[in-house]
């Protein structure tokens, strides 16, 4: 591949992971101000590409939809996160394709997946859902099956491979308001939407030559590994505490929960991760007990993740990456504050926004760490 090539897909990844960012960060503001539902259809908004905003759309889009009325000021929110995750997509294709050049196979599997997966929202659309199905899934095996075959450095794969993902991601998306909020399906579009964004900071890390000629950081990796594996623990409880709007069961009391060390709980019916299907969980299904402990949960794995990235960002800068061992302190510390402002303010709307940022913000982190502790072979440079 040219070099003119390569300065193009390394920018493209770079705009890209920037825009992933942002798309996570509008998500979450979405949201948190509990618009997930305020557009009852999918891929439309009340039947409408954008939403209603004449007197008669919207009278028809109650007519149509009479147990959702529309809600003006929420409903442009949900549309616009849609329109933006599209964007997103259209640039994953790109990477995808760029990375996937002169290597036919995998250049055939990216194309026929994108068609796919365009046929498959149309399929939903009319009321094939099983087609729909099948479509959307061959649209995510295929590029992962061009990945692993693609003969070339792991950022290429990565950038073949994160096509998959957003595929997936949209079908999650898809899942968020047809399935009613369901938390497995909420927390999973998060966790999705910072997949999204991870495997392409990574790749974006990589072909900006991140990295070191040699392994004299090698002893390093496990640990940063395990310390991204124990945030993204970290991340999927947040997501769980969101969804399941436990975010404030303890009330505006820290380090104490409604005025106790420990509060009644219920940790068995807190984790069900499946309650069947028709069940509406816009506000929580969960009682005070439940919630409490999902929210006490949150904060146990807040410490521990703390603790353990506390330790990582010293053991970095010792070893000599005092940059990355910097950032990942700086990022933990600042999260942990939005997380306790979250409760002490009662969760406003900026700050919770903000927690969410921060989150991917400190997953990145972790990420340059560990591309720092990577050998950078040379026919992965420009």
């Amino acid at each position: 591949m040219s070099s003119r090539a390569v300065t193009f897909l390394r920018t493209l990844a770079l705009l890209a992971a920037l825009f992933a960012f942002c798309v996570v960060m509008f998500g979450a503001f979405v949201r948190l101000s509990n618009a997930g539902l305020s557009c009852p259809d999918w891929p439309t908004c009340y039947g409408k590409v954008t939403w209603p905003g004449h007197a008669q759309d919207i009278a028809q889009a109650n007519q149509a939809f009479p147990d959702r009325p529309y809600e003006t000021h929420k409903a442009w929110r949900e549309q616009v996160h849609r329109f933006l995750a599209g964007s997103l997509g259209v640039m994953v294709l790109a990477i995808a394709l760029v990375s996937a050049w002169r290597r036919r196979f995998a250049v055939a599997a990216v194309l026929l997946a994108a068609v796919f997966a365009a046929v498959g929202v149309v399929m939903y659309m009319r009321g094939e859902h099983v087609v729909s199905s099948c479509l959307s899934a061959l649209a995510i095996a295929l590029p992962l099956a061009a990945a692993a075959k693609l003969d070339r450095p792991g950022a290429w794969k990565v950038g073949v491979a994160v096509l998959a993902v957003i595929v997936f991601q949209a079908m999650l998306g898809m899942w968020t308001v047809t399935l009613l909020l369901k938390p497995i399906v909420v927390m999973g579009h998060l966790l999705g939407g910072l997949a999204t964004f991870a495997l392409l900071a990574w790749a974006a890390l990589r072909w900006w030559r991140v990295g070191t000629p040699d392994d004299r950081f090698a002893t390093l990796r496990l640990p940063v590994a395990i310390g991204i594996g124990v945030l993204v623990c970290q991340i999927a409880l947040g997501g769980w505490t969101s969804s399941n709007y436990a975010a404030l069961a303890c009330g505006t009391d820290f380090p104490k929960c409604l005025g106790q060390w420990w509060p009644q709980t219920d940790f068995r019916q807190a984790f069900v991760l499946w309650r069947g299907v028709g069940v509406n969980y816009e506000g929580g299904v969960l009682d005070m007990a439940a919630r409490s402990a999902i929210q006490i949960a949150h904060r146990i794995g807040a410490l521990v993740t703390f603790c353990y990235l506390g330790w990582l960002s010293h053991r970095l800068a010792r070893a000599g990456l005092r940059k990355a061992g910097v950032g990942v302190a700086v990022v933990l510390v600042a999260q942990v504050l939005l997380g306790i402002g979250n409760v002490y303010l009662g969760l406003p709307l900026p700050v919770a926004t903000a927690h969410n940022g921060v989150a991917a913000l400190l997953l990145f982190t972790l990420l340059a760490a560990l591309a720092s502790t990577q050998r950078l072979p040379v026919s992965e440079s420009p």
